[in-house]
């Protein structure tokens, strides 16, 4: 019988390829996605594609915080800031305690499931703007889940907490993506959530940046318009590779 595995997966590129690895490292995955009234929950459906992808167990799990948690670009009445992370204006798009409210569900269910770990896709790019996807939160996080998860109690070690992308960036995860067949066109990082990618959140950004810099095809289909100012964005910066279109 395989191990288990509790992963949590939005629907994201890198959610989407912490799964893809999880699976091929030989566990039995359980995903779990959390509908927190964010306005980009076009990412749901995503997460249920990613998921009949890989023959995983998949559930949608209804955590209606957004309505408390306000003061945030993703549960709340305030336009979404455009431009990369790195901007003063993306903090506009943290949600209080996201991270650990999932996890600690997330954790909630390994410890039920017996799960041998839970595993999430924070990476390197988020540091500056989440503190909930920092090494020190990771850290603090699992040893919180120790005490909490007395074995003594539970029978069974607390699963580990998985995050194999905190300190490698948006790019290392496109390639090791490609590399697992991860099919980018299922899944979405879009803060908006129309038709299209817009192009011009930090998200988006993030996505064309990541691309580039993997030189990896990108087979997102953004807003024409909101493709460009991304681009514009990179090379203000220098950051635009002469292989990119």
């Amino acid at each position: 019988m395989k191990p288990i595995a509790v992963s949590l997966i939005s629907g994201g590129m890198d959610s989407s390829t912490l799964a893809y690895m999880v699976k091929a490292d030989g566990y039995d995955l359980v995903l779990l996605t959390f509908d927190y009234d964010q306005r980009h929950r076009k990412e749901i459906d995503y997460s249920i594609r990613i998921a009949r992808h890989l023959e995983a167990e998949h559930h949608v799990i209804p955590m209606p915080v957004g309505q408390w948690l306000k003061g945030s670009s993703l549960t709340d009445d305030i336009p979404v800031p455009h431009g990369h992370y790195t901007a003063e204006s993306m903090k506009a798009t943290v949600v209080p305690n996201r991270n650990a409210i999932m996890l600690t569900q997330a954790y909630g269910i390994a410890a039920a499931r017996k799960a041998r770990m839970v595993s999430a896709a924070i990476h390197a790019g988020d540091h500056a703007i989440y503190p909930d996807c920092r090494p020190e939160f990771a850290i603090a996080f699992e040893e919180m889940q120790r005490v909490a998860l007395d074995s003594e109690i539970y029978g069974v070690r607390p699963p580990r907490l998985h995050v194999p992308f905190v300190n490698i960036t948006k790019a290392d995860i496109v390639l090791i993506g490609h590399s697992l067949g991860v099919p980018w066109e299922d899944t979405w990082s879009c803060y908006e959530g129309g038709e299209v990618h817009c192009g011009r959140c930090g998200t988006c950004c993030e996505r064309i940046s990541a691309f580039n810099e993997a030189v990896i095809e990108d087979p997102t289909i953004y807003d024409p318009a909101g493709y460009e100012f991304a681009v514009g964005t990179l090379r203000e910066k220098g950051e635009w590779g002469a292989t990119s279109t």
